[in-house]
């Protein structure tokens, strides 16, 4: 009901009525569609929101599953142990055989250098002369002139023309010192100075020698203490010489990322699931999420719960999750068995990768990747179809409420326009009363 604010009192004193406050009560009483419309707006706009949600976490699942069917992922991780840290440590590269290597370190890698005799200061005129550089079996002629006669200049001279050695210019209480060493280690580092006129004492401070080792019996030697070619696959950082102890190099599955991997693919599901739980959730305290409709959300729950349920043959007993320590609880969720899980690792761990890895015999994870990719499908996908409709729902949602504004403004200025005639009306009714008694009054005293 439309109130017009008009009565007795007004009339009298012709304040007519308030068009504006008429006006925006018939507004808004005909909005009443449009609320409903917004209404919906809010629900698609939640539900679009949930399903995005629902995206990213079974995209982020999907993520995870790979990493464990992918042959050069987790479970083709090796690592070493050493026996000795403080002597050799060591890394492996992916998919390494497994095994046991004995190692003893004779001596390490050295690095060589020389060294002069003090002058007074980096600053002090050298004589001139010459002396040659040997590196390896590189040689070369340094010249000391007036263009480099001293040690700051010389060091400079040398670095500058890249001859394989870093010079550098030591000072201390007994005045300054050249100083070279080697770019390179080993032998083919090692460092002499020879045909010397130059005024400059040098002096062999490290002679450049291989490491020598031996491993697995076989005597070994390396340029450098980083050690690549000597086991395939194994990289050798040797820290220590230790002719008379022995060190134990085991090559193993490297079950620790195994483990993060199967945790993390763990989560991930729990994440989809506890999302997909929460729209059903309906009581006194929480109420149902904004899929909780959703017909398709069931079929996706039933999908991935069938999925994490899956069970292969054979496989020496291993043919499901819970057998390998990983249970299903009564809400969806899994949980971890992480001692159970451990020992399938360290007895079965062939066992463990082919329920994951096996290929085109339905495996676990060639099954669940499978039904991954069919669910995020951007053209098929469940969730893609969903979003899809939603979009369109908003779409026609928002063209409604566009074009029903549009004629609401029209509406708007014709009321406006009727309501005016109306107060103008009002305003001049006391002058037409006036009018009126006043040729009564005329009439009545004729």
């Amino acid at each position: 009901m439309v109130n017009l604010n008009v009565n007795q009192s007004t009339v009298n004193q012709g304040t007519g009525i308030d068009v504006t406050s008429v006006v925006d009560q018939i507004i808004y009483a005909e909005q009443a569609p449009e609320r409903i419309w917004q209404q919906q707006q809010l629900v698609l706009a939640a539900q679009a929101a949930s399903l995005n949600a629902l995206s990213s976490g079974i995209n982020a699942l999907k993520d995870k599953v790979l990493a464990l069917t992918d042959l050069s992922g987790a479970f083709s991780a090796q690592t070493v142990t050493s026996s000795q840290p403080g002597l050799v440590t060591a890394s492996a590269q992916s998919g390494t055989p497994t095994g046991v290597h004995s190692l003893l370190i004779d001596h390490l890698a050295t690095v060589s250098s020389y060294y002069t005799d003090p002058v007074a200061s980096s600053s002090t005129t050298l004589a001139h002369g010459t002396f040659k550089l040997a590196v390896g079996q590189a040689s070369n002629d340094i010249t000391i002139d007036s263009s480099n006669d001293t040690l700051d200049k010389l060091a400079a001279y040398i670095n500058s023309n890249h001859y394989g050695v870093q010079a550098s210019v030591l000072s201390d209480a007994g005045g300054a010192r050249l100083a070279l060493v080697s770019n390179t280690s080993g032998l083919p580092g090692d460092l002499n100075v020879t045909t010397n006129n130059s005024g400059l004492v040098f002096h062999k401070a490290v002679a450049g020698v291989n490491a020598g080792f031996t491993l697995d019996g076989v005597p070994l030697s390396s340029t450098t203490n980083t050690v690549t070619s000597a086991l395939p696959g194994v990289t050798l950082n040797l820290l220590g010489a230790a002719p008379a102890t022995p060190v134990t190099l085991t090559v193993a599955h490297d079950t620790t990322r195994i483990t993060q991997a199967i945790n993390d693919f763990v989560s991930a599901y729990n994440s989809v699931i506890g999302s997909i739980n929460s729209q059903f959730k309906a009581s006194d305290q929480t109420s149902a999420g904004p899929l909780a409709g959703n017909s398709s959300l069931r079929s996706l729950q039933n999908s991935l719960l069938s999925d994490v349920s899956y069970a292969v043959t054979g496989n020496n007993g291993l043919v499901n999750l819970a057998s390998l320590g990983i249970d299903m609880q009564n809400d969806g969720t899994l949980v971890v068995d992480s001692t159970k899980l451990n020992s399938a690792l360290s007895s079965q761990f062939t066992d463990v990768q082919s329920f994951f890895q096996a290929v085109n015999v339905g495996g676990f994870g060639d099954h669940f990747s499978s039904d991954l990719n069919a669910l995020t499908s951007p053209t098929s996908g469940l969730l893609s179809l969903n979003l899809a409709e939603n979009t369109s729902n908003q779409k026609v949602l928002t063209n409604q409420i566009s074009d029903f504004e549009d004629r609401l403004v029209f509406r708007r200025q014709f009321l406006i326009n009727q309501y005016s005639q109306v107060d103008a009306m009002l305003r001049q009714y006391p002058l037409l009363i006036q009018q009126i008694t006043s040729q009564l009054g005329t009439t009545s005293s004729k």
